[in-house]
């Protein structure tokens, strides 16, 4: 292989990984028709604030409703993603989207992609939720942070049963999370509590994740009054 074909299969890898899109091989966690991706504001006033969602395809749900709640107020991006804790996400995919700020807040939550066995290893899901922490401070040491718990797991079939198998993992991991943010000093906004017990606004059917209009209406609140909480207490010395 001469240099310059070498060169330019270099090239295109580095692109390839820059363009990395993530995958999710579970047909039941899909995107609810929205796509994974990071959905940027146009900035047109560099002295506003700015705002980073981060969630899964439940932040597809309500991510609308708190932009136009934040309009005016602050610059709003939102990643909607499926990874769940890993050193890859921790090292390599969050920091690359941290780069896109800076952010004066954050507004997170990852869960309902990592509770399938085997995708997680034992033992490692508080040291890998701290080591997210770590890297948004890391990168953006000035940031106000706020994470969200994962909502509600329900029966197929059944608006009114949770899930005993998936949704005592998913109440597991928001045990393990909030006691990494409490250690951390990072607040939590709780959507589980949020929708706890509003089961009958849940999507249904063969969808036991998503949910429908009315309850991303309170997440989308809950998570408006986090961050303008957060974005007042950014301004006091």
């Amino acid at each position: 292989m001469n240099r310059l074909a070498f060169l330019l299969i270099s090239v295109f890898a580095i692109q390839a990984i820059a363009l990395e899109k993530p995958v999710e091989t579970d047909p039941r966690l899909h995107s609810d028709g929205k796509g994974w991706k990071l959905s940027q504001a146009t900035i047109k006033d560099p002295k506003r604030p700015r705002v980073l969602l981060i969630g899964d395809s439940i932040l597809s749900g309500y991510m609308a409703h708190a932009i136009r709640a934040l309009d005016g107020k602050a610059y709003v991006d939102a990643w909607v993603n499926p990874y769940n804790q890993s050193e890859h996400l921790n090292t390599k995919v969050l920091p690359e989207v941290l780069a896109k700020g800076p952010y004066d807040v954050i507004h997170f939550n990852m869960g309902l992609h990592g509770w399938q066995e085997g995708r997680i290893k034992p033992g490692t899901f508080e040291p890998l939720t701290k080591g997210y922490v770590d890297a948004i401070k890391a990168k953006l040491p000035n940031a106000r942070i706020i994470w969200a718990s994962s909502t509600p797991v329900l029966l197929d079939g059944d608006v009114k049963k949770l899930d005993p198998v998936i949704n005592g993992i998913i109440l597991d991991h928001n045990r393990m999370a909030a006691k990494v943010m409490a250690e951390c000093g990072v607040p939590v906004n709780d959507f589980y509590a949020l929708l706890a017990d509003k089961l009958d606004l849940a999507r249904g059917g063969k969808d036991k994740f998503h949910w429908n209009g009315p309850a991303y209406q309170i997440l989308g609140d809950k998570c408006v009054e986090a961050v303008l909480k957060a974005l007042t207490n950014s301004k006091q010395p």
